[in-house]
């Protein structure tokens, strides 16, 4: 059984709200739900062994998706709640866990201003989630703020210096300027980083870098071609320069390139996706 609650959680400001309607419809191209299923889908029972969720804990998984931490989270006996910006992947969690008959209420929200009390949850997670939020420290705040002391954050982002990172450094040249004010995604893949963030409101922080090993592909070209299909984020830069064939082109080589430059099999392409996975204690 799934429940869906009424709210969004999301700023009524102008521009927090364009800004914000752009991400979520972003993350509505393509077939997203199919990355985190097929691609990433081991990194979501990673981050809840990391967080320590076990029967009864009080769940947030913020920037949910379609429920990559969501499900096994729920499939604990946890009590989940599972929010994002874009209903369209929390329709697809919802019919996923509804399938398994897991109690999960999803909702709409923004990880930078989140519809919840101070210290409502025992553990409060992200995978590859809250990292495409702009304003970090925002993100930051409300992570600690709606975690209960002595609760734990779990977080795993991409590395900029990794697989997914590097993706995002070979399509920037291509792709609109951010706007102003808003931070490079990959910088949550930095321990230091992360640090700064949460300050000394957290304690016993840990870092430690890992790898996914990623062999779904069997050519450069395969991978190029699934993430243009079902990857928002490389989708919105490819409608951004559909209008010139020699970008459209330029963009397929480099990205080509990219997974050869990281390809380390013999025959098959295999991948190594580096990210960091973060666990600490709210003080």
């Amino acid at each position: 059984m799934t429940t869906q609650t009424s709210g969004t959680g999301i700023t009524d400001t102008d521009e927090d709200r364009a800004l914000k309607a752009r991400h979520s419809a972003m993350w509505a191209l393509g077939n997203y739900p199919a990355v985190a299923a097929d691609i990433i889908g081991s990194l979501g029972p990673i981050v809840v062994d990391a967080a320590g969720i076990t029967a009864g804990h009080r769940v947030h998984d913020v920037a949910a998706g379609s429920g990559n931490v969501a499900i096994p989270a729920a499939r604990t006996g946890a009590h989940v709640t599972a929010t994002d910006l874009t209903p369209e992947l929390l329709e697809k969690g919802r019919q996923d866990a509804e399938a398994e008959g897991l109690a999960i209420t999803w909702r709409v929200a923004d990880a930078e201003h989140l519809p919840f009390g101070d210290g409502e949850f025992d553990a409060v997670t992200s995978c590859v989630g809250v990292m495409f939020a702009p304003h970090h420290q925002l993100v930051a705040d409300e992570l600690v703020r709606t975690c209960r002391p002595g609760g734990t954050i779990a977080l795993l982002s991409w590395t900029p210096e990794g697989f997914i990172g590097q993706m995002f450094a070979a399509m920037k040249p291509y792709a609109a300027p951010p706007p102003p004010g808003a931070q490079p995604p990959p910088l949550w893949g930095h321990v230091d980083h992360v640090r700064e963030l949460f300050g000394e409101r957290v304690e016993g922080l840990t870092a430690r870098q890992q790898d996914l090993v990623v062999d779904q592909f069997a050519t450069p070209e395969e991978f190029r071609d699934f993430f243009k299909t079902n990857y928002g984020p490389t989708i919105a830069v490819y409608k951004a320069i559909a209008d010139d064939p020699d970008k459209v082109a330029a963009l397929d080589r480099d990205l080509v390139a990219l997974a050869q430059r990281f390809d380390r099999g013999d025959g098959h392409t295999v991948l190594d996706w580096e990210y960091l996975l973060v666990t600490a204690q709210r003080v």
